[in-house]
């Protein structure tokens, strides 16, 4: 057997459109399709007790990690499937997710695909950064990251790893942190570009950096659970990094500009417009629109997501000096 896992908080706007398509599935095998409520305040449990088929657990809210694992212990699958509520699975879904498995023993972990049919500006952008990643995976045997929009482990390894940790305390970068683990376990993980999930991405530019930014605030708490990963990951292409890496430079030249007859700080800025012009010319090939206006949009991602990273380090080294002082 097969379980689906989907962890709800407030979902009444998506749970619906979620539930319908993992009902109307073409894979033939059994599989149990399990919707954690994470203790919602609106109609989600509602809607989902009208599904006769669907088995529903109920929670106090703790967290979409807590509310996956509390999926993954009640499941009754070898096979556990995790996607979002806002999500809507391709038909065959559940069918590509699990062909790696089948094809491979030593697979214990697949990671699907994000496609979305939003026209706004920002979920374009956004859509095709999900693309560059992609086309970056397809060519690795192996990967090192699976989202939870679109993720499906052996539940015995999931369990044996402990699932997701739930010091995440919302639904960002737990996902890596248990990635980073498995990988560290030398265990196999691979990407299926066929499995595919529709998804509603934010769909204005303030939207999508306030996601960025809380990603890359949590994203130092993995990094630093697993260091070796800091470095170079299957997930971010490696001029995403070198990018980011000249922010800071970027505006330190600028001040050292001020009192001192230099040109660095225009040297810096020239690197950093040939290292995402890389990224540009990907998206110009795909929509023009979007690559005249990704310059700009990459520049405000890469500060938001600095500012994100500098946040999360002081967070955790204010977190570890309030640990010391108990301590004394």
């Amino acid at each position: 057997m097969i379980s689906v896992i989907v962890p709800a908080y407030n979902a009444e706007k998506t749970i619906k459109g979620c539930l319908d398509a993992l009902l109307n599935q073409d894979y033939n095998g059994n599989y149990e399709v399990i919707i954690v409520d994470d203790g919602s305040t609106d109609s989600t449990a509602d809607i989902i007790s009208g599904y006769k088929t669907v088995r529903l657990i109920k929670q106090s809210n703790a967290g979409p990690a807590a509310a996956r694992n509390k999926g993954a212990s009640e499941a009754k699958g070898g096979i556990i499937l995790f996607t979002d509520s806002d999500c809507i699975p391709e038909r065959d879904w559940i069918r590509m997710m699990i062909e790696p498995f089948e094809q491979d023993m030593l697979v214990i972990g697949v990671k699907g695909a994000y496609r979305t049919r939003q026209r706004e500006i920002a979920a374009r952008f956004v859509q095709l950064e999900y693309e560059d990643k992609y086309e970056k995976m397809k060519k690795d045997k192996t990967i090192d990251f699976i989202d939870t929009y679109s993720a499906a482990f052996r539940r015995d390894v999931f369990l044996k790893m402990g699932g997701y940790d739930t010091s995440f305390p919302v639904a960002c970068a737990e996902d890596v942190d248990l990635s980073y683990r498995m990988s560290a376990g030398g265990y196999k993980m691979v990407f299926n570009p066929n499995a595919v999930v529709y998804h509603i991405h934010p769909n204005t530019v303030i939207g999508y950096l306030k996601k960025k930014f809380k990603f890359a605030f949590w994203r130092v708490l993995a990094v630093k659970k697993n260091p070796q990963k800091m470095v170079k990951d299957s997930h971010t292409p490696q001029s995403t990094k070198l990018g980011l890496m000249l922010i800071p430079l970027i505006y330190i030249s600028l001040i050292a500009s001020m009192f001192y007859n230099t040109s660095f700080a225009a040297i810096v800025f020239i690197i950093y417009l040939l290292i995402i012009s890389i990224s540009v010319f990907k998206i110009l090939q795909k929509d023009i629109v979007i690559g005249l206006l990704s310059p700009f949009l990459i520049f405000l991602r890469d500060n938001i997501q600095f500012a994100g990273l500098l946040g999360g380090i002081i967070n955790i080294a204010k977190d570890r000096f309030v640990l010391r002082s108990s301590q004394c």
